[in-house]
């Protein structure tokens, strides 16, 4: 598998080794602070006035196709949406302050081709931080998203498709539900999403194929509920009908919480190189009527069974290995799969067929 880096994932959004964000004065600006923000392309004032927004959503829009627009100025939006155009590139050097606009994203990019959101820093109780559909070519940078409340990142179930979007540093912290959640992606490349106190879970996939991801890192993700540090579902890994091998993940680690792993609902076509996962408030790994899913190693301390499962409305879990050092921990298989392969060491109590 080839591991994805932040420089790897900023050389492809065009940047260089050693960019920061707003570096080599970007053509088009917003500066100020509150109650008086200033927006200029090419030092042309193309907007003056108290609405940071506005002066965010100006830029944008004067904006040419590949133009970066840097936001040095801090503000707040309140329950309102800062739209991302076709071409567009946005950089927030600030920290940009959100409400809660119901069913709708702080930050959105929809039916859209090569936008790219290469830093950002957000606080507040969104009901979505970033929203997106129908994506082509998206590109997301450094994003740090410091949640009072909400989701972070949502791509949506019911809207047109994406593909070929890649993803730098996700951090979430404090959000209500899902750290990441996406829908409906043909090439998805993510070098890691960091997940800290997150209500839900911190990467969840769903008929998502062929993708990579470098790294999933969970503390106290999805408390006292089933969702996971990292989550499968909806068909995930579906690809012409079948499930060969097309969800490649590097490494998953999940501390307390609740499950480390988890894969349900027809997933599957998944590989996962190594995890570390310890202390989980449920299931440190249930797979539940999924197909071709291979871990091939790393620990498991303590925390909620490893387990392999199925409900009868799905066809029975089939080719699935684990091989891992479990301790402190018990790994059960029920019902039995088709063609399950378990190698495991440490003192782990084993129930399997």
């Amino acid at each position: 598998m080839v591991k994805l880096t932040v420089l790897s994932v900023l050389l492809a959004l065009g940047a260089t080794a050693s960019a920061q964000c707003g570096a080599n004065n970007p053509p088009v600006q917003v500066t100020g602070s509150s109650g008086n923000y200033r927006a200029t392309q090419n030092g042309n004032q193309i907007y003056s006035g108290g609405d940071y927004r506005l002066a965010i959503q100006t830029a944008l829009d004067r904006a040419s196709s590949g133009q970066r627009v840097a936001v040095f100025a801090s503000g707040s939006i309140g329950a309102n949406t800062i739209l991302v155009g076709s071409g567009k590139i946005l950089e927030v050097c600030g920290t940009l302050n959100v409400g809660n606009r119901s069913g709708r994203g702080a930050i959105e990019s929809t039916d859209t081709q090569n936008a790219e959101i290469r830093y950002l820093t957000m606080t507040g109780n969104p009901y979505f931080g970033l929203r997106f559909f129908g994506t082509r070519g998206l590109r997301l940078g450094e994003l740090n998203l410091n949640l009072s409340g909400g989701m972070g990142i949502r791509f949506e179930r019911d809207k047109a498709a994406n593909s070929d979007v890649k993803m730098g540093i996700i951090r979430v912290t404090g959000a209500g539900s899902h750290a990441v959640e996406t829908w409906n992606i043909n090439g998805l490349e993510i070098d890691q999403v960091i997940a800290r106190n997150v209500g839900e879970c911190g990467l969840l996939l769903q008929k998502v194929t062929n993708a990579r991801v470098n790294l999933v890192d969970g503390d106290n993700v999805a408390a006292g509920n089933g969702y996971a540090t990292l989550r499968f579902a909806n068909e995930n890994g579906k690809l012409n009908g079948g499930y060969p091998t097309n969800v490649y993940i590097n490494r998953v680690k999940s501390r307390g919480g609740g499950r480390g792993i988890f894969c349900v609902s027809q997933s599957g076509g998944a590989q996962i190189d190594n995890i570390d996962l310890a202390n989980n408030g449920n299931n440190a790994i249930l797979i539940e009527n999924c197909y071709n899913v291979n871990i091939r190693g790393g620990t498991i301390n303590g925390g909620g069974e490893v387990r392999l499962a199925a409900r009868t409305e799905f066809a029975n879990s089939r080719d699935i290995t684990i091989t891992a050092q479990v301790n402190n921990n018990s790994v059960r298989e029920s019902p039995c799969a088709d063609n399950s392969n378990f190698y495991i060491s440490g003192n782990a109590r084993m129930n399997v067929c």
